[in-house]
């Protein structure tokens, strides 16, 4: 049963205590809907104070209606509801669109969390979405942290993001939403080809699906979460040796560390300056690698976000313009 498939990774990865208080992201599509019907209907079990909370990108003519769509079914559910409007192309210079939304989207969830004192935030990731972002992470080249996928519960800024429907996938959320005759909104975008992510999910993955292996979703899920716990491990460990070689790494110390946590370090210095290493991957780190082993001293290496790292005779520093 769905309910019970959804309420089992509650527990699994402890999403809600008894008594949070929520704010819920709703765009009113498939998954969001499905996400504040589940919750409405979890509500009395964990004692859970809902707030739904919808953010218009303006990115369509009509998304305008679907802040009306949000805002009806909040009202039929007898819960509080905030909205805003943030036109995003007219704050987008430069980088990804999606990237952009993202933290538009986040910004505005975090204000409205610390508005109603919400302690958990709630987001409809299913399980495609993380087979599909395991592959666009897989096919850009990333780490083990990038490979972790989508979390199930996860600190950001100061915030926890859960995410309850990250185990089930997307026809059994279609199949939920038939059953209660919900009707979602649907952004004509997500079926058009421009976007990176929608090519994996409309020409990768079912090719995957049809010749390769029928399972290969729940495969890179899994693998995802395999891959996290290992990470969680492996940042325990690279804690411990960022606190103890501080702000200014001293080079002979560092060099005794497994690679593995040396660069677990490099990351958690550019994150300390940046608050988010999104721009930095694999060529990055080697090439900061390069520095310390095979370049004189006083080299610099210039990194995305106006990060520099710099050689001295016994140490490596990080530093931002």
């Amino acid at each position: 049963m769905f309910i019970e498939k959804v309420k089992k990774t509650v527990k699994k990865y402890g999403l809600f205590k008894y008594g949070d208080t929520v704010a819920i992201g709703v765009s009113g599509g498939p998954d969001s809907l499905t996400l504040l019907y589940v919750l409405a209907g979890l509500k009395k079990e964990f004692h859970l104070k809902l707030h739904v909370a919808h953010l218009d990108h303006m990115l369509r003519r009509d998304s305008g209606q679907d802040r009306k769509f949000v805002e009806t079914v909040a009202h039929k559910l007898d819960l509080p509801f905030t909205s805003a409007s943030i036109n995003v192309k007219a704050i987008a210079q430069k980088g990804s669109l999606e990237e952009i939304c993202r933290n538009v989207r986040l910004g505005f969830l975090f204000k409205v969390s610390r508005n109603i004192k919400a302690n958990k935030i709630a987001l409809g990731h299913n399980l495609d979405d993380q087979a599909e972002t395991v592959l666009m992470r897989l096919l850009r080249g990333s780490g083990l942290y990038g490979l972790a996928g989508i979390l199930p519960k996860k600190e950001i800024s100061g915030f926890t993001i859960v995410r309850p429907l990250i185990e089930v996938k997307r026809k059994e959320i279609a199949a939920y939403l038939k059953r209660k005759k919900l009707i979602p909104r649907i952004d004509p975008t997500n079926s058009q080809d421009i976007y990176f992510r929608n090519k994996i999910r409309h020409k990768l993955l079912p090719a995957l699906e049809k010749d390769y292996n029928p399972n290969i979703k729940e495969i890179l899920s899994h693998t995802a979460e395999s891959i996290a716990n290992d990470y969680d491990f492996l940042n325990q460990v690279s804690n411990v040796a960022a606190k103890k070689l501080g702000a200014k790494i001293n080079l002979k110390k560092f060099s005794r560390l497994h690679p593995s946590v040396q660069r677990m370090v490099l990351r958690k210095q550019i994150f300390r300056l940046k608050g988010s290493t999104r721009r930095i991957d694999f060529r990055h780190i080697r090439e900061i690698e390069e520095l310390i082993s095979n370049r004189p001293v006083n080299s610099i290496v210039d990194l995305p976000g106006n990060i520099r790292a710099k050689k001295t005779k016994r140490s490596l520093v990080f530093s931002c313009s």
